[in-house]
């Protein structure tokens, strides 16, 4: 599939999606309240305004130059997520008003009487409708200011039974998901990067989802991840975004920058004390760009007797991962659901959300709940991380199921 076909049905089902949320906001922040009619009409055109707003901005921001981009685009991205609430906020009250008869009748006397009284059901609309707007604008700036800050360190103990003992306290820091584009770009990268050098790190991994834009658009600001520093080098898998963004000329373009693209491929990792295969794979769906991932080809030929790490941007290539013998799976893709409770929603495609858990009897994964941000630059239950990832050999390992 071409980028720019992906690019025109990803942009055909935002579009849709958006046209019908800002019915259901029409209907029932504007309809339902039965506002006097000059509110009504600038109800109905700030509804037609804000529908438009992302179908025209994303598409226009690509024409402008960065400067300028970066702003249509923290406007049109902030309020896909103020919507997003706005929608959760309202759902949540309609669920209210059909499943809790008793709660409405305490607050407004009996639901016959609210029915039969047209004045008495706008006065209840409206203040359901001031209710959710001010739910979802409180949310809101409290993910708004969850999103811009530094992500925090996140600090993750693995236990794996085939880890020489040489190797304990072995230390792959894990970058996932920064989407470096519009809205991040040359000043995070440098402050990511020296967050990750100060964590002296024995490997970094940088686990997809790294851009949103060609090389000629973000190649000055990923140019600081040159400065990465790490004993056993830096290693690079594909996510799903790259794909959209031109794969092939990031896969060349990273090593001038010192960071080793695994294309379905394994190396070793470790010294004379003992060694570990750390493998990656392409994404996970990256098939219908003709680069499918191979985790077979990856690990051809290996000894089983090793430790394995694979990166896969996805969780979901877990089940070939255990099936094939990995012992811990590093991945990202699912922000954490980067906006509470779109989790939830992330629970249906993928099997892992985030943190550590085990997927049989041998095989562990961790799953990153992201560097960056997409879209909205909001995260409400779902904060960025820069994760350290210390390795222990151990019999068992405490992680979840």
């Amino acid at each position: 599939m071409s980028r720019l076909l992906s690019f025109a049905v990803f942009f055909g089902v935002l579009t849709l999606l958006t046209g019908l949320v800002h019915a259901y906001f029409w209907s029932r922040l504007v309809r339902a309240p039965g506002w006097p009619a000059p509110w009504q009409a600038v109800g109905t055109a700030a509804v037609v305004v804000l529908a438009l707003l992302v179908p025209v901005a994303v598409p226009v921001s690509r024409l402008l130059p960065r400067e300028w981009a970066g702003g249509v685009s923290a406007v049109a991205f902030t309020w896909m997520g103020l919507g997003f609430l706005l929608f959760v906020a309202l759902v949540l009250a309609d669920l209210v008003a059909w499943a809790g008869p008793a709660l409405l009748a305490t607050a407004t006397a009996a639901k016959g009487e609210v029915a039969a009284d047209p004045a008495r059901r706008e006065l209840l609309a409206r203040g359901v409708a001031g209710a959710a707007t001010l739910a979802a604008a409180g949310m809101g700036g409290v993910a708004l200011r969850n999103a811009v800050g530094s992500p925090a360190v996140t600090e993750v103990e693995v236990r794996l039974e085939r880890l020489p003992p040489a190797l304990s306290g072995l230390t792959l820091v894990q970058l996932s998901d920064v989407h470096v584009g519009p809205t991040i770009g040359r000043r995070f990268i440098e402050d990511l990067v020296e967050r990750t050098n100060a964590l002296q790190p024995d490997v970094v991994v940088i686990t997809g989802d790294l851009v949103d834009g060609s090389v000629g658009e973000l190649a000055h600001h990923v140019e600081p991840l040159r400065q990465l520093r790490a004993r056993h080098g830096v290693y690079f898998v594909t996510g799903n975004h790259e794909y959209y963004s031109g794969a092939e000329e990031w896969v060349a373009h990273l090593p001038t920058l010192g960071v080793r693209v695994l294309r379905n491929e394994r190396v070793a990792i470790g010294d004379e004390r003992g060694w570990i295969d750390l493998a990656g794979v392409n994404d996970y769906k990256a098939g219908s760009f003709g680069d499918a991932p191979d985790l077979e080809r990856a690990l051809a030929g290996r000894d089983p007797a090793r430790e394995l790490v694979l990166l896969a941007h996805q969780p979901a290539e877990i089940e070939n991962a255990a099936r094939l013998g990995v012992g811990l799976q590093l991945s990202g893709h699912t922000h954490g659901g980067q906006i509470w409770p779109f989790g939830n929603a992330v629970r249906l495609a993928q099997p892992y959300v985030s943190g550590l858990h085990r997927h049989g009897p041998q095989t562990q994964i961790y799953v990153s709940c992201g560097t960056g941000y997409w879209g909205p630059p909001m995260r409400l239950g779902a904060p960025s991380e820069i994760t350290k990832i210390v390795l222990r050999p151990a019999a068992h390992a405490d992680v979840a199921a």
